[in-house]
């Protein structure tokens, strides 16, 4: 049986005046092509219900533990939230912003997870792994 998630996404990403709106707005489409994003005086905002292709990313990418130890490290109650930088966004790359601040700011996701639970969406989107090699739960 196909488990059925429950997600809502929130996107947001600053636009300084160095940058270009436009150019923000595909770094954030590059690795959330579903998100429905509005732009805001010095801000693009986006909703989404779906990490498909960012978990596409992940793996092709083979950053799975790296992108669930993010996931878990800021997770409260039913919602985690992670950063990425733009450079790499742009660039169709997922790269988690820790410790100090990116110059350029960053893509805030927060992931609001209502079915089932946190813990088996992260497993769908990031599940485990074993010698580098997603393992089936």
């Amino acid at each position: 049986m196909t488990e059925i998630y429950s997600v809502d996404v929130e996107i947001t990403a600053p636009v300084y005046d160095t940058e270009v709106t436009s150019r923000v707005a595909d770094a954030v489409t590059n690795v959330f092509p579903n998100a429905d994003l509005e732009e805001e005086f010095g801000e693009i905002r986006g909703e989404a219900h779906s990490l498909d292709h960012f978990s596409e990313l992940l793996h092709r990418q083979e950053i799975l533990d790296t992108a669930r130890g993010e996931f878990f490290a800021n997770r409260e109650g039913d919602t985690f939230s992670f950063a990425l930088k733009k450079q790499a966004a742009f660039e169709d790359r997922v790269n988690f912003s820790v410790g100090e601040p990116d110059e350029l700011g960053e893509i805030a996701v927060r992931v609001r997870v209502r079915e089932p639970d946190v813990e088996s969406y992260v497993d769908h989107i990031a599940p485990p792994t074993e010698d580098g090699r997603p393992v089936d739960a």
